[in-house]
């Protein structure tokens, strides 16, 4: 199975192994800032290092992820891929694991970003 998935991931192309990848770096990105939220009886210094160690797997991550991706994009693109990727999973999170929903305030303004992104990636 193992074997499977990483030849799949294999064929993918650079930019797309990329996006993957910060998929997963930003899902424990996004935990690692704002997952300690849900816990504030927790003392700051064990929130801070708990949060270290998750950022820690997260660069595990992020950083291949700009390895691979620099093959076929640009610095400034692979922000903006990430950019918007961390937007999107923010929000979810934010609903989802916070309970605190994204208002339609700041929905437009995630989305002008997310154009911004956009107009960056797609030099």
């Amino acid at each position: 199975m193992l074997g499977t998935v990483a030849g799949w991931f294999a064929a993918l192309s650079p930019a797309w192994r990329a996006g993957l990848l910060l998929v997963v770096s930003n899902l424990f990105m996004t935990t690692a800032w704002y997952g300690h939220l849900r816990f504030k009886s927790v003392s700051l210094v064990t929130v801070v290092l708990i949060s270290w160690g998750i950022a820690f797997v997260e660069y595990c991550f992020a950083v291949p992820a700009n390895r691979i991706g620099s093959a076929s994009l640009t610095a400034p693109q692979l922000k903006g891929m990430q950019e918007v990727i961390s937007i999107l999973i923010f929000a979810v999170f934010s609903t989802v694991v916070l309970g605190q929903a994204v208002t339609a305030r700041q929905a437009v303004g995630f989305v002008l970003i997310i154009v911004a992104a956009v107009l960056i990636v797609g030099d």
